[in-house]
């Protein structure tokens, strides 16, 4: 009797083990396609609204909205931008500043992202956690990760 308890014992676990396991992964990847408000990292307010569009298999983002103050300028530019950046002095509200990201499972990477106020690049990592965009700008090791919302 201890063998057949013992026996169904390990059936138990090795089921457990098998089909476990696979119960626990995520399902599959939440498109990170749409329209996303960004955070400011200091005030904790909306900054911008990005459209992410996928066009020939690789993902981009574009400022579709900035939600500024009354006495801001509304329609500021990229004046921090290199001179070589073809966005230098453009206008930052239609602005392409996600570029080329590629999908490699549930993560979206290998692009690079421009941060409009201080005009620089940085590689680029985005990934949905919870029904949020967790949006990763980095260069070698360091890196910056913000958390913007759905619109949708």
């Amino acid at each position: 009797m201890k063998t057949v308890i013992k026996l169904l014992f390990l059936c138990f676990l090795l089921c457990f083990c098998i089909y476990g396991f696979a119960f626990a992964q995520e399902g599959p990847a939440t498109s990170i396609v749409g329209k996303w408000k960004t955070i400011d990292d200091n005030t904790g307010e909306p900054k911008s609204m990005v459209k992410i569009y996928e066009k020939e298999g690789k993902y981009f983002g574009q400022i579709v909205d900035l939600f500024r103050e009354a006495d801001e300028d509304q329609n500021p530019i990229c004046d921090k931008c290199k001179d070589d950046d073809s966005r230098k002095d453009q206008p930052i509200r239609g602005m392409v500043i996600i570029n080329d990201l590629v999908q490699d499972g549930d993560k979206f990477n290998d692009g690079t992202i421009l941060d409009p106020d201080d005009g620089k690049i940085y590689d680029c990592k985005l990934w949905v956690k919870d029904g949020k965009l967790m949006v990763r700008g980095y260069i070698a090791f360091f890196f910056r990760t913000q958390t913007w919302l759905s619109v949708e």
